[in-house]
């Protein structure tokens, strides 16, 4: 008891560094917190723009979350244990990693929310990949509510190629949820062209409000 504690305690003083960080740092704005549920297992699907993505889908939620983090990450002994202590999963690439999603989906049957990224790797261009289908099974075993999660800007403060982030605009939006009676109605590919369609909707919608070039996607 006195362990799981002070874990929790952990977490929410990183989460309210990472928060402080974002402040001083970027122009921090965050949308649609009101789509994410209060309570019960919650599956934030994010596009994936830079090396801040984790901290910057939980660090203005008051979730207690779980995030997918792929096995390189855990290489380094000290930084692997600093992952895990703010609750990263690691999971193997390019592979059906079934003790990771069973894993996953225990912490989401306990009634836990859980990050993950369906593109499997940052963008090289600041444009949303098509999601890969694989997480589908994953979302309705654990009869999780799904809610898109759209981070913008984040590439421009710390593309790929760069070994330091810049000061910048970075905003957080959270889009409708997609509820587990919903889920059971869609197949892999189904769920993951709803959420690729709307995470790149919500991309352009926010970057017209910005005044900002959208991206063009090939239909």
């Amino acid at each position: 008891m006195l362990k799981e504690t002070l874990k929790a305690v952990w977490y929410w003083l990183a989460r309210w560094a990472c928060r402080l960080f974002c402040m001083l740092f970027f122009r921090f704005r965050v949308y649609g917190r009101k789509n994410v549920p209060g309570n019960g297992a919650v599956i934030l699907a994010s596009n994936h723009q830079s090396y801040l993505d984790p901290i910057l889908c939980g660090v203005a939620l008051k979730h207690h979350l779980h995030y997918v983090a792929r096995d390189s990450l855990f290489k380094n002994k000290f930084f692997a244990l600093l992952i895990k202590s703010v609750n990263a999963i690691p999971v193997k690439r390019g592979t059906a990693d079934i003790a990771a999603m069973r894993t996953v989906i225990g912490k989401l049957r306990e009634g836990k929310g859980v990050c993950l990224f369906p593109e499997a790797t940052r963008t090289s261009d600041g444009k949303i990949a098509a999601f890969k289908p694989g997480f589908g099974l994953l979302c309705r075993k654990s009869e999780a509510t799904v809610v898109p999660v759209l981070i913008d800007g984040a590439f421009e403060c710390w593309p790929r190629y760069k070994k330091i982030f810049s000061r910048g605009s970075i905003t957080i939006c959270y889009g409708k949820a997609i509820t587990p009676e919903q889920l059971n109605d869609m197949s892999d590919r189904k769920l993951a062209e709803t959420l690729t369609n709307s995470l790149r909707q919500m991309q352009k919608d926010c970057r017209i409000r910005q005044g900002k070039k959208s991206f063009y996607y090939i239909a």
